[in-house]
């Protein structure tokens, strides 16, 4: 006779307490939209013990949160990028929809999550560097109780976090920001649908009380995980949008770029990744510095 092959364990809760007591048990792969989770295992059967969190309502949708007092858009972890594409959000706010637009295809963007997407912690992750830029906080918890990690600090490397044994990533807080505000995300591929980057650039910025500038600047899929740019948003601190747009070109330069470490491999080389990310920035600053006109 063949032998029996014993099923694998697979469960589906519903409620959020549930599934942290199951992953407390340790053994557990986490299972959000699969868009990462099965495209890994191509051509082998998944033998792994599944942790289904899809069934759990309260890990979904658009809400009101904080952050250290700051009143803050709560995003749910398994919220999908159709959902936030579609979600009526703030100029403030406007990278986050233009790059869940870019994950990926419609198919994609209605399964994928933004809580697998900042998990998986792909360098090329489309979700990161708007977040980054927008100072996003994530919101993780176990049967411990939960805390609270800036995304900077979440986020340390390709496929690498800071989560830790029996969490979940549960939301995403990103502060909310003045009517001034605006943001933007642009991405450079091989093709424009369904393509991983060769560079992407967020770019958030809000006007204080005379009108100048402070700014929130990101570059993903050149370092092993997205980056901010600190000695950029020095340079720009406390400019006019008019100096913005008129000095776009000349504010870019290698020192801004110095956290960067971009690789060689079949999509591009380093030389030309950091080319488009310096191409990509100047463009989004010139673009950011006109966008109040309008």
């Amino acid at each position: 006779m063949p032998a029996t092959t014993e099923p694998t364990p697979y469960l589906r809760p519903s409620r959020l307490d549930d599934a942290l007591a199951r992953l407390a048990e340790g053994g557990w792969s986490v299972l959000a939209g699969g868009t990462d989770f099965y495209p890994a295992r191509v051509g082998r059967e998944v033998r792994e013990p599944l942790l289904d969190l899809g069934a759990i309502g309260a890990l979904r949708g658009l809400g009101e949160g904080d952050v250290d007092g700051t009143p803050a858009l709560r995003i749910g972890a398994l919220t999908t990028w159709s959902e936030l594409a579609d979600a009526p959000l703030p100029e403030g706010l406007a990278a986050l929809c233009q790059a869940a637009r870019e994950v990926g295809g419609r198919q994609v963007q209605n399964q994928g999550t933004i809580g697998g997407n900042l998990c998986n912690a792909s360098p090329a992750a489309d979700g990161v560097p708007p977040l980054l830029a927008l100072d996003a906080v994530v919101e993780l918890a176990s049967v411990r109780g939960t805390r609270r990690v800036a995304l900077a600090d979440f986020v340390v490397g390709n496929r690498r976090t800071t989560l830790g044994d029996g969490e979940l990533l549960v939301a995403v807080l990103v502060p909310r920001r003045t009517a001034r505000a605006r943001s933007l995300f642009l991405k450079l591929g091989h093709r424009r649908y369904l393509v991983i980057s060769i560079a992407m650039v967020a770019l958030a910025a809000d006007l204080d009380a005379d009108g100048r500038v402070r700014l929130g600047a990101a570059v993903g899929a050149c370092s092993a995980a997205a980056r901010r740019l600190p000695a950029l948003e020095a340079r720009v601190a406390g400019m006019v949008p008019d100096q913005l747009r008129a000095r776009a070109e000349s504010l870019v330069d290698a020192s801004v770029l110095a956290p960067l470490a971009p690789i060689d491999d079949v999509r591009a080389s380093a030389a030309y990744r950091l080319d488009a990310a310096r191409a990509l920035l100047a463009r989004g600053l010139a673009e950011l510095g006109g966008q109040w006109d309008a």
